[in-house]
């Protein structure tokens, strides 16, 4: 084997090489961004959820967290059906 040849091939693997670890550097990127994405997409409604329903709770009359406890059981639904929707739309 000629020395042009050899280094002919050690330049095409040195590119495999860093083309594969591109790839795996982004696939770690998008995991962490769909990951971000996701649990934003789940907790946001919940906290906005129990902001919203104390408030409501601070404007009645007594001691009351009626609202509060309401509010966040809809925030976890709401939260869980955005979660779901969008890991079925990144699926495809």
């Amino acid at each position: 084997m000629s020395f042009r040849n050899k280094l002919i091939e050690l330049t095409k693997r040195d590119v495999r090489r860093l083309q594969d670890s591109r790839r795996q550097s982004a696939s770690w990127l998008g995991l962490l961004l769909y990951g971000g994405t996701l649990g934003l997409l789940f907790v946001v409604p919940i906290v906005a959820g129990a902001y919203l329903g104390r408030w409501l709770d601070t404007l009645a009359d007594g001691y009351s967290v009626r609202w509060t406890v309401s509010l966040i059981i809809l925030g976890i639904v709401v939260g869980g059906y955005n979660a779901l929707r969008f890991i079925q739309e990144h699926s495809r």
